[in-house]
């Protein structure tokens, strides 16, 4: 494996020193450090963080293949910064049981962009009825420890209940994605002032927050681990606020979507916009905002969510929810959350690398602080870089990008997976093998 020295970097934003990588490790931390034999990568200017760690991705293989695969996801999220990743279950087959979710870590490992994690669904097939295997997956070759019917809420009490009691066992995690169905039946935006000015049938907040509420009692009468799926509306971070005031296990994450873009994107109709949980209003914006800098929120989960362009290229009502998130989601949140004060870039690291991976038990190589002898998981950006997004220029194959001419600040300039250089030069280098 060879041997890199990154010069003159800002580490966590706070103090300027050289970082010499040695057999996918971190040796050396100093100044002035030199080496004969070393690939000097010069970062003068540049703010190094642990790898990113992403709790919430999309990469739709197997069976969705036209949206994304494991290797246009991983090269997307590598470019983003990301050194692991959280593969959501609502694949085809559904991976709900440990051969698929074996298959999405081999996927994984093939790849070597990135980490991997496959998440294993709550329930059969992702329809709510029928716990899916748990156990097997737990103790597959893919050790899942996160599992989730994202895309689909467990809205039934007693599934949660007993979803809840079995990955205490393991000391997994249940990841919600809350949303009340029947209060929610053909919703297509937010409800408010702008889903009544457009006549389009309203997803109202409290479909969010009674789910929040119902399965933050059932966390805390069990002692189990609950972790909420991109949160959304300021009404959840009060209830999130209160759970914890209980010392409930409950964790939460907020997208860089909800934290930049509003409802009133929807008056274009441009069903780019169009996203589960939809967009609140601004009230809701400024509440997540402060809800990150309080730690309510725990994480940022991107919920990259790529298809193709015939899913979003038609009338709204027809079109697929979701929107991609991971080639961007570092500079969203240095405009909507660092420059504006509210977080440090020492917060960064801890709400998009560390906390994440000690939610879904990745904590032994991933998240891990920059000090010799920890992995070299390594991102590094410029902050004083501007750059206008334009999605077909984008790794990833969704093109469903919601920030599409818009100028960003910051840049990834290059990405260590293990000691691996995936990205050099803001450019894709070569997959770890």
């Amino acid at each position: 494996m060879s041997t890199y020295l990154i010069k003159g970097a800002s580490l966590l934003g706070e103090r300027v020193a050289d970082i010499l990588i040695e057999d996918g490790k971190i040796a050396r931390i100093g100044q002035d450090l030199e080496t004969a034999d070393a690939q000097v990568v010069d970062a003068s200017g540049q703010i190094a963080l642990p790898g990113l760690v992403d709790i919430h991705t999309h990469l739709r293989q197997p069976g969705y293949e036209a949206s994304e695969t494991v290797e246009t996801g991983t090269r997307a999220a590598a470019l983003g910064g990301y050194t692991a990743v959280f593969a959501m279950a609502n694949s085809l087959p559904v991976a709900d049981t440990a051969a698929v979710v074996e298959q999405v870590d081999r996927l994984g490992k093939e790849s070597g962009w990135c980490r991997v994690q496959p998440i294993g669904s709550v329930t059969v097939g992702l329809k709510g009825e029928f716990l899916s295997d748990i156990g097997s997956m737990a103790t597959s070759e893919a050790k899942v420890r996160v599992f989730s019917d994202d895309g689909m809420c467990v809205y039934d009490p007693a599934i949660m209940r007993r979803a809840l009691e079995y990955v205490k066992t393991f000391d997994g995690v249940i990841a919600q994605h809350a949303q009340e169905p029947r209060l929610t039946e053909g919703a297509q935006m937010n409800e408010g002032k702008v889903s009544a000015d457009l006549g389009l049938t309203g997803w109202p907040a409290v479909a969010e927050e009674a789910i929040i509420a119902r399965d933050v009692l059932l966390a805390e009468h069990l002692n189990s681990r609950l972790h909420i799926c991109h949160l959304s509306t300021k009404g959840s971070v009060e209830v999130v606020r209160w759970a914890k005031s209980r010392g409930v296990q409950v964790t939460a994450e907020v997208t860089p979507h909800h934290l930049i873009l509003t409802d009133e994107k929807a008056r274009t109709y441009d069903p780019i916009f169009k996203v589960n949980p939809p967009l609140r209003t601004e009230e809701d914006v400024l509440a997540l905002r402060q809800a990150v800098a309080d730690g309510i929120i725990d994480v940022i989960g991107t919920d990259h969510a790529p298809h193709p362009a015939e899913s979003k290229e038609c009338e709204w009502a027809c079109a697929a929810n979701g929107m991609t998130g991971l080639e961007q989601a570092l500079s969203i949140i240095q405009m909507t959350l660092v420059e504006p004060g509210h977080i440090t870039w020492a917060d960064v690291a801890r709400i998009m690398s560390e906390t994440p991976a000690k939610i879904g038990s990745l904590d032994a190589e991933q998240g891990r602080p920059l000090a010799e002898g920890e992995p070299a998981n390594i991102v590094l950006v410029d902050p004083k870089a501007t750059r206008v997004i334009k999605p077909e220029e984008q790794a990833t194959k969704g093109k469903n990008n919601p920030y599409r001419g818009m100028e960003v600040p910051g840049a990834v300039r290059a990405t260590f997976y293990a000691g691996h250089p995936t990205v050099l030069n803001g450019e894709l280098a070569s997959p770890r093998r």
